[in-house]
């Protein structure tokens, strides 16, 4: 199949934006995707929302009869790193699939009109579409002096967030910053930086935290909602528990080094460059809940710990603060205590530590075991 270039698709979007009643098979048809890349759309969604393979079929049926819904994205205090994960997100790409799914009536980034116009486009669809329309949020609310460090249009984003996340079917917040803040609410936050749950109470916000968002999620939680007719089950942040219900830790494929005591110790050392684990040069991952192992970035391809970085727990709530310094241990890791065992692990390890590793008991294990390197652990 011909791939027809991003700003082409974008453009026929907007074109066909009215085309609501149309099934996304049928939009899917007319677009020329393929039946085999969309079944392997299905799959990939199937995985990515951590179903049995067994589901697809199922997925694959409801997105060829579902109508595609309205989806209006708002753009505030952000770098735009968001939109860039989204339009290059691949599965198969955004042009083939993902802009099919969603009707996307309003975008500033993306869409070809501007000023009145694009208000104009905004204000008609959030009235035509009431309680059926999706809102997305990328970037942080101002909520200082009424708003006034943020405004598109004349409004302020405060004002703007919650005249269209109150008539919205659900909101997504995309990105750390939309989710909690982010950077812009870190210390001393001079514009009173928000996430969208703190900037418009009442809403129903489903959180997506990461630097960037993974597209993959955001495409799966709208998938989830088209296929079972309901958001996915949330954690009491308000995170879709395919994506977030575990700790980086739990998946990381530099889990066996660190259940080994095999650690980095400096940038660039052999340790660093044959892959052990990076928990000392300050990976935050054992604190840090995301799918970032599984899923990845770049197509698949890598992800920040696999390229050799220590995650820096960027899905995490005000994790610019409490996170830091970013290449430092974690000083305290609630309910794991990891930092009283991490010089002794591999040392004289016994067979049965890497079961109590599975449940956290390895601290009670290594305790009687006291060695003289304690003396010149790290704090």
């Amino acid at each position: 199949m011909g791939k027809k270039p991003v700003s082409d698709e974008i453009s026929g979007v907007e074109q066909d934006s009215l085309k609501h009643d149309c099934s996304i098979g049928t939009i899917l048809k007319e677009r020329g995707v393929s039946r085999r890349d969309f079944l392997k759309f299905c799959s990939a969604m199937t995985a990515a929302m951590a179903l049995p393979a067994s589901f697809a079929p199922r997925v694959a049926q409801a997105l060829d009869e579902v109508k595609r819904p309205t989806l209006v994205w708002l753009e505030m205090q952000s770098c735009t790193g968001d939109t860039e994960a989204l339009l290059r997100s691949a599965n198969p790409t955004v042009a083939e699939i993902v802009l099919d799914i969603l009707s996307v009536d309003y975008h500033e980034t993306i869409m070809a009109a501007a000023g009145h116009q694009a208000e104009e486009l905004l204000d008609k669809t959030i009235a035509d579409f009431k309680g059926k329309y999706i809102c997305v949020i990328e970037g942080s609310i101002s909520m200082k002096d009424g708003g006034i460090y943020g405004t598109t249009g004349g409004k302020t984003h405060l004002e703007r967030a919650r005249q269209v996340c109150g008539g919205a079917l659900a909101t997504i917040a995309v990105g750390t910053c939309a989710c909690y803040g982010g950077i812009a609410a870190a210390v001393p936050n001079p514009t009173g930086a928000v996430g969208v749950r703190d900037a418009v109470p009442g809403a129903t916000v489903i959180i997506l935290p990461g630097c960037p968002v993974n597209a993959d999620n955001l495409t799966a939680t709208i998938v989830h909602y088209l296929v079972f007719g309901k958001i996915p089950a949330l954690d009491g942040h308000g995170r879709p528990l395919f994506a977030y219900g575990k700790r980086i830790h739990d998946n990381c494929e530099r889990r066996p080094h660190y259940d080994a005591g095999q650690y980095v110790e400096h940038w660039g050392d052999d340790a660093h460059r044959k892959g052990f684990c990076l928990y000392k040069m300050g990976c935050k991952g054992p604190a840090t809940f995301h799918n970032c192992p599984t899923q990845r970035y770049n197509e698949k391809t890598s992800w920040p710990i696999g390229a050799g970085h220590p995650c820096a727990g960027c899905s995490e709530p005000q994790f610019w603060d409490t996170m830091l310094p970013m290449y430092k241990r974690l000083p305290n890791v609630p309910g794991f205590g990891i930092e009283h065992t991490a010089d002794k692990i591999g040392l004289g390890l016994l067979a049965g530590a890497g079961a109590a590793f599975a449940v956290h008991g390895v601290l009670n294990a290594l305790r009687k075991d006291k060695e003289p390197a304690d003396e010149n652990r790290e704090g």
